[in-house]
């Protein structure tokens, strides 16, 4: 057993490494320090109380005392003299209940006891590792400590929950560390970087890093207190969508860090009067093309942009700044690169076995095994993490559809039937169902939104009423139908009118955000300004009008970054947004449109109280396909908050006395109007006011009669 120990073999290294009792009551010690010259036992005064003898030349030695008693190691290197703490002299460092958590599926127990925590262990500071690997036959901690040495410091396995885990005495944050790990067969695995590692290296290097502290002084205490509230009451939400890398650059070139972004990019949002920011996947992840989308870090933010700590100031700013934070996360896949989940133990551990279960092949990607209910605690303990420790206020979670569907881009013969021979994946619903609950059941008022674009019925229906649980969902169909529409040359579009009206027929069926991504302006779709018809003045003219259809459509707003003022180019993740865009009028004029329906939209209660009833919304005009306008009116029929109509106009011809009807007489002010000179329109309006008239249209006993401008929204208020 000696031997094995010596050259990197054998599973219980406190079998005997570390003090242990002799027939005749004294203590033996042990330890194992690759490359050292000489090593003795220190007592508590730091007089040395035993010289150990050699009992192999890689390193191991072993001393004898006459009785038990507290000791510490000094090590004779080549060069230095060192003095620690014997980590093979302390006792287990997880609790009990953690372990059968982990094995029951309980994502708190696995991210309370998983990864690297600073802790005091039986009266001495240091950190304890944990991992878990069931099928390993031996783990072992490596890093810039031990010069990466597997022998130095192999692991505890702890049977109850196939978690290895050891106390480290004395280790400072920022030590650099992975585990080695030895399969059942005996291969030897590529070093692995921590699963839970709450702090990454720098890509391209893959290292986990032990972090500086367990926790940040925030000082967001009101809006932590107000969230909860906000669950129950209805609230405008519009999302300013972010990729942190690439919103914009130093004046070196390179992205900005939390704290620049912090200074930068919050004035900005709320200027245009955002309620939240979504962030793209900030979880640590190897490739930077991938835009976070293949994480491999679900606990750590990226050091791209800086430290985790760095990361809380940034929320804590946003908080302060009245502003709600959302991350996109990824629980449906994750990379196969060698140092990541991948045959982590040497077995299919994440992952299927089966790449009929196991493989996106759109992606390249690994599925994970949600059946397993260490698997599903890992994701949970995840999502609990971002939300506990950084006080997120929403995931995003992406490609949900890709989870439901056993088949998903998958041809006949390709993906393997459920229990029941059917399509949907039971294990991924489940383990949804699992996580939405138990985030709504500890964090109420933090969103979860799915994206998802099939017709799986009840994704945002309470899981006790057979829903997934989510609070929203991404609205994928009207996205694309709108945009198809938008699109096409404006003497077309009477032939495709119920690409704009659609919508309407399943608007209600679930709590929908209506997305405005980055996916629609990468892989040579164009920029959103660049899809709109006609020359440069049209296609802003179009723009504008599309932003105020979609900010009065019920459903909660999303916009990607550079949408807001007109990007030309598409999005590309290496460079900057068009920012010189901005001192031209036409495309500042753009930007404070978006800035004033966000103002409009939190000012009136018609335009969100009642986003995901029937009872709030209205049409007047749906039908009008000759002349390409839509007309509808948004109630709060709670609160009696007067009513607010919303008319477009998709066609370069203004129409002068076109009439609608509305539901109360008297003057009908235009709180908006996106052609106003203001936003670098033409200024055709109705001169700020519009008084009824006693001619019955559209169900009513009144109606107006409107200046629509060319290419416009209109949006006007009962007085």
């Amino acid at each position: 057993m000696l031997e094995a120990l010596v050259h990197g073999q054998g599973g219980d290294p406190f079998a005997l490494l570390g003090p242990h009792a002799t027939a005749d009551g004294a203590m033996r010690v042990r330890a194992m320090a690759q490359g050292a010259e000489a090593m003795a036992l220190l007592n508590a005064q730091g007089k040395v109380v035993a010289l150990m003898r050699c009992l192999d030349p890689a390193g191991l030695f072993e001393a004898q005392l006459g009785a038990a008693i507290p000791y510490r190691l000094r090590i004779a290197w080549p060069e230095s003299m060192q003095e620690i703490d014997d980590p093979y002299a302390f006792g287990p460092v997880l609790e009990e209940g953690w372990l059968h958590g982990i094995l029951s599926g309980d994502g708190e127990s696995a991210r309370l006891a998983l990864g690297a925590h600073r802790m005091t262990h039986e009266g001495v500071d240091g950190v304890r590792f944990a991992v878990w690997a069931p099928n390993a036959q031996r783990v072992s901690l490596v890093g810039d400590f031990n010069s990466w040495d597997g022998r130095r410091n192999p692991m505890r396995l702890r049977h109850a929950g196939g978690v290895w885990e050891l106390f480290m005495p004395g280790m400072a944050p920022g030590a650099h560390y992975k585990f080695e790990i030895t399969a059942n067969d005996g291969e030897r695995q590529p070093h692995k970087a921590d699963p839970a590692a709450r702090q990454c290296e720098l890509p391209p290097a893959t290292a986990s890093v032990v972090p500086q502290a367990e926790e940040f002084g925030w000082s967001d205490v009101e809006w932590m207190a107000q969230r909860a509230a906000r669950a129950t009451t209805p609230e405008a939400i519009s999302i300013y969508e972010v990729h942190a890398g690439s919103w914009r650059h130093t004046a070196t070139g390179q992205p900005m860090d939390w704290d620049q972004l912090a200074a930068e990019l919050i004035p900005y949002v709320q200027w245009l009067g955002f309620t939240h920011i979504e962030l793209l996947p900030i979880t640590e992840y190897p490739f930077g093309g991938s835009w976070g989308y293949q994480p491999l870090g679900m606990y750590a933010p990226t050091a791209r942009h800086g430290t985790p700590e760095g990361f809380a100031r940034f929320v804590d700013a946003c908080h302060n700044a009245g502003i709600g934070v959302i991350l996109d996360w990824v629980s449906a896949h994750f990379p196969n690169d060698e140092h990541g989940l991948q045959r982590f133990d040497g077995t299919a551990l994440y992952e299927h076995a089966d790449p009929k279960e196991g493989f996106h092949k759109d992606w390249n990607t690994l599925i994970y095994n949600y059946g397993r209910h260490e698997v599903s605690a890992y994701l949970v303990g995840s999502a609990l993490e971002w939300i506990e420790r950084y006080h997120i206020d929403g995931l995003r979670v992406d490609a949900v559809a890709s989870m439901l569907y056993r088949d998903y881009s998958r041809s006949e013969g390709e993906w393997v039937p459920n229990q029941h021979g059917g399509r949907e994946n039971l294990e991924a619903v489940e383990f949804i169902k699992r996580l939405n609950c138990e985030v709504g059941r500890r964090f109420p008022g933090v969103m979860m939104i799915a994206e998802e674009s099939t017709a799986w019925g009840g994704v945002t229906a309470l899981t006790e009423h057979g829903g997934l649980g989510f609070s929203h969902k991404w609205n994928m169909g009207w996205m694309h139908d709108t945009l198809e529409y938008m699109k096409r040359d404006p003497v077309h579009r009477k032939h495709h009118h119920s690409e704009m009206t659609f919508g309407m027929v399943y608007a209600f069926s679930e709590r929908f955000v209506l997305p405005l991504s980055h996916d629609e302006v990468v892989h040579g779709k164009g920029s959103l300004l660049t899809k709109m018809p006609g020359d440069a003045w049209q296609k802003l003219a179009n723009l504008r009008a599309y932003f105020g259809f979609m900010w009065a459509h019920p459903g909660r707003k999303l916009l990607f970054m550079g949408g807001e003022f007109g990007q030309w180019s598409e999005w590309d993740h290496d460079a900057q947004l068009e920012w010189p865009l901005m001192q031209q009028h036409e495309h500042h004029g753009l930007a404070q449109l978006v800035g004033d329906l966000n103002a409009r939209l939190k000012e009136q209660p018609a335009l969100y109280r009642n986003d995901h009833t029937s009872d709030g919304f209205e049409w007047s005009v749906g039908d009008d396909h000759a002349n390409s306008v839509f007309a509808f009116i948004r109630h709060d029929r709670d609160t009696g908050a007067a009513p607010v109509l919303a008319v477009s106009n998709f066609t370069p011809m203004p129409r002068y006395g076109y009439r609608v009807g509305v539901p109360s007489a008297g003057q009908w002010r235009e709180i908006l109007n996106t052609d106003s000179g203001h936003y670098g329109g033409s200024n055709v309006g109705n001169a700020g006011a519009v008084k009824t008239q006693a001619v019955p249209m559209h169900g009513h006993a009144q109606s107006l009669a409107l200046t629509l401008p060319p290419l416009s929204t209109l949006w006007l208020k009962a007085d």
